[in-house]
């Protein structure tokens, strides 16, 4: 196979005394004898996506190594310096565990010590949460995670938070970037000064299981919470170093951890996808729960930011929600409890995502607080906080996964949401009620939205390329119709304009510029296109809606809902 010459220069340089022998020979095995994995490990630099940067570990510039993370955090280093000039500087760094991340993150604490700067380190994995609390707690200029979040075992990452506790965003992002692409490798400061490096463990744990609950724990009766009996797996993740300690603190006596994923492990050894997304990844929970009669289950991913929950429906049969109902149902439980202290004042907001559900928006109305719906990634709902510091969060979340309550964690945190989730499951069922019934009391009042998500995969250089050429279509061929229903109106976030149909009106987009479509259709469907950032996907989110006029017609409508959402499926031609 031919070797372009740009990949063959960018594969050299990595050919010098800068970069160690390992390294070297590595190099030299994908040249002369794999030139289609050189090509992927050399065609470019990883970037930060909307979950930081993950990528492949392995050796080059489009892959996680000591290089491409040293790289980073020099550049980091280097802006830290600039932005805070007279300040002695600190970060905090946490990591999870997949493979390599603890040496990962101890080759990040070196560079930041050597470049003169104090890093507080957890000795052992943590949740990303946790990482979030730690940097305000111990009020740190910026902070790390080392994680890959439900990716598969072959991928790392690295997520920037800055002093807010939140991820960086646009502009700051880009300046970082500037930086660490005006260094070369060779200007890395490998050599730690270890007597900057502090570990840090107990005191930060125990500071966060106690602001979890204060913050996700609503008055439930100690009987209501040793009724309720969950079913929990950390998926071998992290969750397993906080929630057993916040659920067990906060009084819930009758938790059962799956024993088969309770250890940490980077293999994932007993699932596909560490995603509590996909259903074959609670798998083993459900069948726990069915063996002890479990009423619910909660999964989390590696880094315990997302959650999966399921539950037992009118007939006692345990099922899967998705993101948007755990969304929905937690959000309207957050704002009753909010109305019934007396603490709406019209000045409150809740977060949410434009690829999320519009119910959101219905809550929101309700309540007469606002919603606002950001870009894709927690961070846009951090930064509403740290833009709006007059304005108090109530709480926000997104179709995949993750929820925030309150503002103690500037980032989606399976940890509180756990807790919460439990809270409300706890207090339905100690009134006859359960949290299945209390979705379908939802769909009553705001009307019945379903949400539906097809990801399709396309990897390597090829896939990229057909990705791009997918948005491309869908951009300058626009469809009239859709499962007989006229598009009326269609938002370009790439470009910032969107178009009424019906008015043949352009307008504004005020959120910032990201490469997603949002096609809305006259009987209230909505339809968006969005390739991943960290991930070779492109992702298509569905949402419709209708009037649910009684819990008997709940199944009826529910399968009128889906049928739409596959007929406009098929009319895309996305069944693949």
């Amino acid at each position: 196979m031919h070797i372009e010459q740009h990949i063959l220069d960018q594969a050299n340089a990595w050919m010098t005394s800068t970069f160690d022998q390992e390294t070297q020979q590595e190099i030299e095995r994908m040249i002369t004898s794999a030139p289609k994995e050189l090509e992927d490990a050399f065609y470019k630099n990883l970037e930060f996506g909307t979950g930081g940067m993950r990528g492949i570990m392995g050796v080059g510039t489009n892959r996680i190594n000591k290089y491409t993370l040293g790289k980073n955090t020099q550049g980091l280093s280097n802006y830290l310096k600039k932005c805070f000039p007279e300040e002695v500087l600190k970060v905090a760094i946490a990591y999870d565990c997949r493979h390599n991340s603890n040496t990962l993150a101890k080759v990040v604490a070196d560079v930041f010590s050597a470049n003169e700067i104090h890093v507080y380190l957890f000795s052992e994995l943590r949740p990303t949460p946790e990482l979030s609390f730690a940097l305000k707690y111990l009020k740190c200029h910026v902070g790390i995670v080392l994680t890959a979040s439900h990716n598969p075992p072959e991928y790392n990452g690295y997520k920037v938070y800055w002093q807010d506790g939140g991820q960086i965003v646009p502009p700051q992002d880009g300046e970082i970037i500037k930086e660490i692409e005006s260094l070369d490798y060779n200007a890395i400061q490998f050599n730690a000064n270890e007597e900057l490096i502090h570990y840090i463990d107990t005191e930060i744990d125990e500071a966060f299981v106690k602001s979890t609950i204060e913050n996700a724990s609503f008055n439930t009766p100690k009987e209501a919470k040793e009724n309720l009996k969950i079913v929990y797996t950390s998926l071998h993740g992290t969750s397993i170093k906080a929630i057993p300690a916040v659920l067990t603190e906060a009084g819930y006596t009758d938790l059962n951890i799956v024993k088969e994923q309770e250890i940490p492990d980077g293999s994932f050894p007993t699932v596909k996808s560490p995603n509590p997304e996909e259903p074959e990844a609670l798998t083993m929970a459900l069948e726990l729960a069915e063996k002890i009669g479990g009423d619910i289950v909660v999964g989390t991913d590696p880094d315990s930011d997302r959650l999966g929950v399921a539950v037992r429906d009118n007939d006692g049969k345990m099922i899967l929600l998705n993101g948007n109902q755990t969304m929905v149902i937690m959000t309207a439980y957050l704002l009753e409890q909010w109305k019934r202290a007396n603490k709406l004042s019209g000045n409150e907001f809740i977060g949410s995502t434009i690829v999320s559900t519009p119910m959101m928006l219905e809550l929101a109305s309700a309540y007469e607080v606002e919603c606002k719906v950001g870009l894709t990634g927690f961070k846009w709902i951090a930064k509403f906080i740290k833009d709006f510091p007059n304005q108090k969060f109530i709480g926000g979340g997104e179709e995949s996964f993750g929820f925030m309550v309150g503002d103690a964690v500037r980032d989606k945190d399976a940890v509180a949401a756990t807790l919460l989730i439990c809270e409300i499951a706890a207090q339905a069922k100690a009134s006859g009620s359960s949290l299945f019934r209390e979705l379908q009391n939802l769909y009553l009042d705001y009307g019945f939205y379903k949400e539906h998500l097809i990801s399709i995969t396309k990897k390597g250089i090829e896939g990229a390329n057909e990705i791009k050429q997918m948005m491309i279509d869908l951009r300058e061929n626009p469809m009239a119709t859709i499962n007989g229903q006229r598009v009326i109106c269609i938002e370009d976030y790439q470009s910032s304009k969107g178009k009424d149909l019906m008015n043949n009106e352009t307008f504004e987009i005020t959120i910032p510029k990201s490469n997603v479509l949002i096609y809305y259709l006259e009987d209230g469907s909505k339809i968006c296109a969005r390739p991943s950032g960290t991930e070779p996907k492109i992702k298509f989110y569905f949402s419709v809606n209708t009037p649910l006029e009684s819990i008997a017609k709940y199944d009826e409508t529910e399968e009128l809902l889906n049928q739409k959402i596959q007929n406009i499926i098929t009319e895309m031609k996305l069944n693949k």
